[in-house]
């Protein structure tokens, strides 16, 4: 494993490199390539949002779509892939499980197709009861 410097987390939206987030959601991830500019800004404007620091520079994120009470949906986790494999997403994940105004919160979910390892740490399983959850979803919507 390569050396490690210190992840710097922060919840100040105005520190976040939001052309880097917009790139790295629009080009690399697998959930929302070709999402807009535009509908970044608003998700990161109506979400709590954690970057991840090393050195000033970001290199990591997670969002959290909640109304900070009864329900939260993480989404958008991501470590830009030159600064994998140094634990960083374990260190954000601490961040948004600590973070005190996702206390008790009665439902806190997420969807990945990939890291339930990860995940399964922070305590997410499978729902217990998946026969009463419902969704809409459009994997494709960006794509035109």
């Amino acid at each position: 494993m390569a050396s490690t410097s210190t992840l710097q987390i922060s919840t100040d939206r105005s520190e976040l490199d939001v052309p880097l987030i917009y790139r790295f959601l629009s080009e690399q991830s697998t959930w929302a390539v070709g999402i807009s500019r535009a509908i970044v800004d608003r998700a990161i404007e109506n979400s709590l949002c954690f970057g991840g620091y090393v050195d000033g520079r970001q290199v990591a994120f997670a969002r959290v779509v909640t109304d900070y009470a009864t329900f939260g949906n993480l989404v958008d986790v991501f470590v830009i892939p030159e600064f994998r494999g140094r634990g960083y997403s374990k260190e954000i994940m601490k961040a948004v499980m600590a973070h005190p105004s996702l206390k008790g919160l009665r439902r806190f979910m997420l969807a990945t197709g990939d890291a339930h390892g990860l995940y399964a740490q922070f305590g997410f399983t499978a729902p217990q009861r998946p026969e009463t959850l419902m969704e809409r979803y459009f994997p494709n919507i960006y794509v035109s």
